[in-house]
């Protein structure tokens, strides 16, 4: 790596800006290359939705250093709340608000002049820089860097629905008529006559508790697991979570006749009827039909791993992550189910093969649920350590933790 390399940001959501304010204060030149209009598009998208976690746990030292009212209380905030007082006002910044490209999406990360399959671990491999492929609003076009920061998310890449993770029968056709978002249910006629939804963790709990509320819907909840234990934590100490994991659990009492909770199942196939959809759900019972108005399809998200095949990213075969970080996740995952006690990552836990290259984010925890922005902050805080100027300065002065 040059002395002062070029840093390549993908993504302005709040790990893409974190770390562009680490390099900013770093003194490194740096680009965020952002594919929407603005920042944050991945939690615009779920803007409505609140929080569980509150604004002290999401908030980086870094971001607090630069904004003198920063949000720093116990409240939980929405989607909208959080690009409103936070990330807009940090795009903004003099130090950011020129290193960020919008419309301009990275379609794929090489390196110059090398194939996927050439310089294994070798010093010429690390010198080269990487080239970007670009599709911006001109058109297409490249660009250079030496240190690049996967921090795309996973939110624009949901699941399907089909048995085995693959699309269902009858799903691709049906795709344009299938939500794959926490449905925004603040106007309720959106959502009249019945509602198939497909999913068991936060996102579909969130959704099932808003829906059921709604006087016009009648829920038709499909969960894979025979036994959902609905990610309960023993003692939470975060009440917004609690509350989901109650109100899935009330839910599924069968006290509520507008109500219907299906367990082991999974969606066999889809079928168009007139202005609805006929979805056939199979378990260890039979299958049967449900005729649904709208179907949603909240079964997780993975991140787009076709930006880096030809770099020499090391996978997990099981969950999609690095694999130095997936093995840590999955060994601390034997003790704990909380997110909250997640294991600080390392910096030879987010190394890959590929010199230089890093994935973070919730992307890097990929089909793993268990991130929080608290631990992107601190990857952060772990790369900028790693990489400390060349002036000399020890590494516990670049993006040092608190």
């Amino acid at each position: 790596m040059p002395a002062t390399p070029h840093v390549a940001i993908l993504g302005a959501g709040p790990v893409g800006l974190d770390a562009a304010l680490a390099y900013a204060d770093a003194g490194w030149p740096f680009t965020v290359y952002e594919s929407a209009d603005a920042v944050g598009a991945h939690v615009r998208a779920w803007g409505h939705v609140r929080l569980f976690t509150p604004w002290e746990l999401n908030v980086s030292h870094r971001m607090r250093a630069h904004l003198s009212d920063a949000p720093s209380d116990g409240a939980c905030p929405t989607g909208g709340e959080f690009v409103t007082r936070l990330l807009q006002p940090i795009a903004e910044l003099a130090e950011l608000k020129s290193r960020i490209r919008y419309r301009t999406r990275v379609a794929a990360i090489a390196r110059t002049g090398l194939l996927k399959h050439e310089q294994i671990g070798t010093k010429a491999r690390a010198a080269a820089p990487f080239t970007l492929l670009l599709d911006t609003p001109d058109g297409e076009d490249s660009a250079k860097a030496t240190l690049v920061l996967d921090c795309t998310g996973t939110y624009a890449h949901p699941n399907t629905l089909g048995d085995g993770g693959i699309p269902a029968p009858g799903e691709r056709a049906l795709g344009h008529r299938i939500t794959r978002t926490i449905p925004d249910t603040t106007d309720p006629s959106r959502w009249q006559g019945t509602v198939l939804l497909v999913g068991a963790g936060k996102s579909a709990q969130t959704a099932a508790r808003d829906l059921a509320a709604l006087p016009e819907t009648r829920l038709v909840w499909a969960i894979r697991s025979p036994a959902p234990d609905w990610g309960v934590v023993p003692d939470d100490t975060l009440p917004a979570r609690q509350e989901l994991v109650d109100a899935s659990q009330a839910l599924s009492d069968g006290t509520d006749d507008r109500v219907s909770v299906h367990t082991g199942v999974h969606v066999q196939c889809l079928i168009p009827d007139g202005d609805r959809i006929r979805v056939r759900l199979a378990g260890a019972a039979g299958a049967s039909d449900v005729l649904a108005d709208h179907v949603v399809s909240l079964t997780g998200y993975t991140g787009d791993h076709t930006l880096y095949r030809q770099l020499q990213v090391h996978e997990c075969y099981a969950t999609g992550a690095p694999m130095n970080l997936s093995a840590a996740l999955l060994a601390a995952s034997g003790t704990t189910a909380d997110c909250l006690a997640q294991p600080a990552p390392g910096i030879d836990q987010l190394r890959n093969p590929e010199p230089d290259f890093y994935i973070l984010g919730a992307k890097s925890y990929g089909r793993l649920n268990t991130f929080l922005l608290r631990t992107g902050y601190q990857q952060v805080d772990e790369i900028v350590a790693a990489n400390a100027d060349s002036d000399g300065a020890p590494a516990a002065e670049v993006g040092a933790t608190h």
